[in-house]
């Protein structure tokens, strides 16, 4: 490695405070993703780490920027806001501060989901709700690209980054992205009742908690993102309310939930007979992190 390499990284070592949410940065994977986008090739870190780093050392100015770029990230903003970029399920996407950072956390339902969709026979019809970025319909879309999917949120900065994110990954016509309240967008006739799956990783922090989060999420990431409201669940209760409406019979409910969120939303899922299994998707810890649900 190069002088400006190993000094750059023995600051980023000494100086960066990495969340435990993000498990796929740590202070090599960070430099290297700056240093990417410092020469003008921006990328995640997940990427970063299987790309070979161009030669900037013989360009003052590449250099210059990768300075300002390495003080931003030791500031506390966040990676994926820096280069604007971050991966989700081998996806390679855009990343804004108008839109939660995709978690890994996340790939967990995700990936679930994509199995759910893939049996169904036909041309399998998904709803995401709080779509965010658009990293889990996305997911979806690519992991069964004979299913339409749609997407929905509340934030019209995160439905154009999703937009946005449809045209680098070339699926700008395979997707519908909505703007409104959880499922209230797609309550019409031709989608009620018919729906094979819905996917969300909504909101599920308790409001108290938000402003004491980590600074780097506090202070970079959209508070809507995070807020489920005085209890935090929220709009984790009003999707298991509102979606049996919307699944047809056989259809799935799946969703991300929080720490300590999951037993009893486990429970809650089990007493209502609009569902008629109930799965817990626990993490590599063994805590339970997603939920599906099948309408009865």
């Amino acid at each position: 490695m190069s002088v400006l390499f190993e000094g750059m990284l023995s600051r980023l070592t000494d100086g960066l405070q990495v969340l435990p949410d993000k498990p796929e940065e740590t202070p090599e994977s960070a430099l290297r993703a700056l240093w990417h986008t410092a020469a003008g090739r921006p990328c995640s870190a997940h990427v970063a780490m299987r790309r070979p780093l161009p030669a900037i050392e013989a360009s003052p100015a590449a250099v210059t920027v990768l300075e300002r770029l390495v003080q931003r990230r030791l500031l506390g903003e966040p990676l994926a806001y820096i280069t604007g970029r971050q991966n989700f399920m081998g996806l390679e996407m855009l990343s804004a501060p108008g839109a939660l950072i995709p978690r890994a956390e996340t790939e967990l339902m995700a990936r679930a989901a994509v199995d759910l969709l893939d049996g169904v026979r036909g041309e399998p019809l998904a709803l995401d709700v709080c779509t965010g970025s658009g990293n889990v319909a996305y997911a979806m879309a690519w992991g069964v690209p004979r299913a339409r999917v749609m997407g929905g949120d509340i934030s019209e900065e995160a439905l154009a980054l999703a937009g946005e994110n449809g045209r680098l990954l070339g699926m700008q016509d395979r997707l519908e992205f909505r703007r409104g309240d959880l499922l209230a967008p797609f309550d019409e006739p031709g989608l009620t009742g018919r729906i094979d799956l819905i996917t969300s990783a909504p909101p599920y922090i308790q409001s108290g908690k938000v402003d004491v989060m980590a600074p780097e999420i506090a202070s970079h990431e959209p508070r809507e993102a995070f807020d489920g409201g005085p209890l935090g669940v929220t709009l984790l209760m009003r999707l298991v309310e509102e979606s049996p409406r919307m699944l047809r019979s056989g259809g799935w409910l799946a969703f991300e939930v929080g720490k300590g969120q999951g037993p009893a939303m486990s429970r809650r899922l089990q007493r209502d007979t609009n569902y008629a299994e109930v799965r817990e998707l626990p993490d590599a810890e063994g805590v339970v992190r997603a939920l599906l649900a099948r309408r009865a």
